[in-house]
């Protein structure tokens, strides 16, 4: 299946295309022009593999959670492509595409998923690894970073942005039980795609009407000033 992967949940976008095995990928860092940018990448994606849109089987997104603004682009920009070419979606967290990204790159098989979610809180969930696939564990969530704790008394590696932001608060709630912290993971299309082609080989495939974004906080609309004082 040849398939369209993309993530604009947080300043890293991306986007990646599996091609007759062959993966092509782009990636940049930015604040905002997310829905520029990720057009361009597409453009530049099809150009690489020398194919058109009009060959993609399916299309996977960065579902959330993440920047509010982001996750809408992502969500939007995939069910317009897949309502334009009639073809499925393949929706992602976000939190798991962190997750798959930091097992893919480091020897952990137990991840502690945290990602800064500005406001004093934390987008937070714990993965295990296995057979090469991130799996959830618990519950995604958004709370402050004292709530965020270990989910057995294992080993476990903090993963993601919050890490670097709230690194005293979560160090202590999983003290005695933290291996190590790798802060600077975001989540890329690749690890979409990846996630992706399994959701695709069990069948679990969705009508474009049904791509919707996952915020996990209820005040996304909460004005800037508030933001700011948090």
């Amino acid at each position: 299946m040849n398939i369209l992967a993309l993530d604009t949940c947080t300043e890293c976008c991306s986007a990646a295309l599996l091609y007759q095995g062959r993966v092509f990928e782009r990636i940049e860092m930015t604040q905002r022009g997310h829905s520029d940018l990720i057009l361009g990448m597409m453009d530049d994606l099809f150009k690489q593999a020398e194919i058109t849109i009009a060959e993609i089987d399916a299309v996977a997104f960065g579902r959330g959670p993440g920047s509010f603004t982001g996750v809408r682009v992502g969500v939007g920009v995939a069910q317009g492509i897949a309502f334009a070419r009639d073809v499925p979606v393949i929706p992602i967290s976000s939190l798991a595409a962190v997750a798959q990204g930091a097992a893919d790159a480091l020897d952990i098989d137990k991840l502690a998923v945290a990602m800064d979610a500005r406001m004093g809180e934390v987008y937070c969930a714990n993965y295990q690894l296995e057979n090469g696939t991130v799996r959830l564990i618990d519950n995604e969530r958004v709370c402050p970073p004292e709530q965020f704790k270990p989910e057995n008394a294992q080993q476990w590696t903090g993963i993601g942005t919050a890490w670097s932001v709230y690194d005293e608060i979560l160090a202590a709630n999983f003290e005695g039980l933290l291996r190590g912290v790798s802060a600077e993971h975001y989540p890329l299309a690749t690890s979409v795609l990846k996630l992706a082609e399994i959701e695709a080989e069990a069948g679990r495939l969705l009508p474009a009407e049904q791509a919707m974004p996952v915020y996990l906080r209820d005040n996304v609309a909460k004005k800037k000033g508030e933001q700011k004082r948090a």
